[in-house]
């Protein structure tokens, strides 16, 4: 079964439910291009010029993620 006849198939639960789905489906997108950013930028951290420094050896980063 292809996906576009599964989709068609559920044609009625599209009707009923798509004021929760966009906000749902806007919500994890979201979610994802965050997580995404938040890993691009973990290699800037702490070398900003201001408030950049050289970590002890046992000390964990400024923000873990």
């Amino acid at each position: 079964m292809s996906l576009f006849q599964t989709l068609s198939s559920h044609k009625h639960i599209w009707k009923m439910y798509w004021t929760l789905i966009f906000p749902f489906a806007g919500f994890m997108i979201g979610h994802k291009l965050d997580k995404l950013e938040s890993e691009r930028m973990t290699t800037f951290r702490d070398k900003s010029a201001l408030y950049g420094r050289e970590l002890k050896p046992d000390e964990s980063p400024s923000w873990p993620y």
